[in-house]
């Protein structure tokens, strides 16, 4: 059965941010993650999910500055200290949480920068980022995000993150799976997890295309969870969609056969 860690920046945002643990906990979601913490102390995060009795297993690094279109900083060779900034921010956070992963957010393609220029940046800094995360027993994660919904982002295909972490090169630095993501865009989402399957650290859900609840839109994850089951992958499930009306409502899905 996969084991379903609640994305609590998107679920349970009908509630402060510090009872979503409590609120993923009581709803039978085995762990959360979210994307930005940083609004909050680690002490106030770490007292509510022990609180609940939750464990969070991953977090984004900072963006950067959201509202002004950043989405992330590793690409940028500008944003250079900033970027190392937000590896140190980041890892404070897990250290003090015990969190496993953490994401690093790619970012938008510089203006009047090349792709191949921003991936040799992306791969100095993921370099630089997993020697940091090393030494703390932690390990990065890198996703592939589609340009429908994020457009210009560096790293937006599976193929191409395959390629850059193989260049990287180091030990604590996998793939985060989408589903979403890549069915949205390239399609054959399961076929792809199966091939990636050795390099993938963390896995998310959603439907598609709306990005709402699991059951809804083109997808049928009955097969992909039962392959999951099927496969190596111990790792959680992050739900990471947007509840159609409200959260409480919309968690129907995880009473369905497909997790009996």
């Amino acid at each position: 059965m996969p084991k379903l860690c609640a994305n609590i920046s998107m679920l349970f945002n009908e509630l402060p941010f510090l009872e979503r643990y409590q609120a993923a906990a009581n709803h039978g979601f085995e762990a959360v993650e979210c994307q930005f913490p940083y609004a909050f102390s680690k002490v106030e995060l770490a007292q509510a999910m022990q609180n609940s009795g939750m464990r969070q297993v991953l977090i984004n690094t900072d963006a950067g500055n959201w509202n002004e279109g950043d989405r992330g900083l590793a690409c940028d060779a500008n944003s250079k200290e900033a970027f190392q900034y937000s590896v140190t921010q980041a890892l404070t956070y897990a250290t003090a949480m015990g969190m496993p992963l953490i994401h690093v957010m790619a970012g938008i393609l510089p203006l009047g920068v090349s792709l191949e220029e921003a991936e040799q940046v992306y791969v100095e800094n993921m370099r630089w980022a997993s020697q940091q995360a090393s030494q703390q027993g932690i390990s990065l994660t890198m996703e592939a995000i589609n340009p429908i919904d994020m457009p210009n982002y560096m790293l937006s295909n599976q193929a191409q993150a395959l390629r850059l972490l193989k260049l990287i090169n180091v030990k604590n630095l996998g793939i985060q799976f989408d589903f979403f993501h890549c069915q949205k865009y390239e399609g054959n989402a399961l076929e792809q997890f199966q091939n990636l399957l050795p390099y993938i650290l963390h896995v998310q859900i959603a439907g598609v295309p709306q990005r709402h609840e699991p059951n809804t839109g083109i997808m049928d994850y009955a097969p992909i969870f039962a392959a999951i089951d099927a496969s190596a992958y111990a790792g959680f499930i992050g739900c990471e969609y947007r509840p159609k009306t409200t959260t409480i409502e919309g968690l129907s899905w995880m009473k369905n056969s497909i997790f009996n």
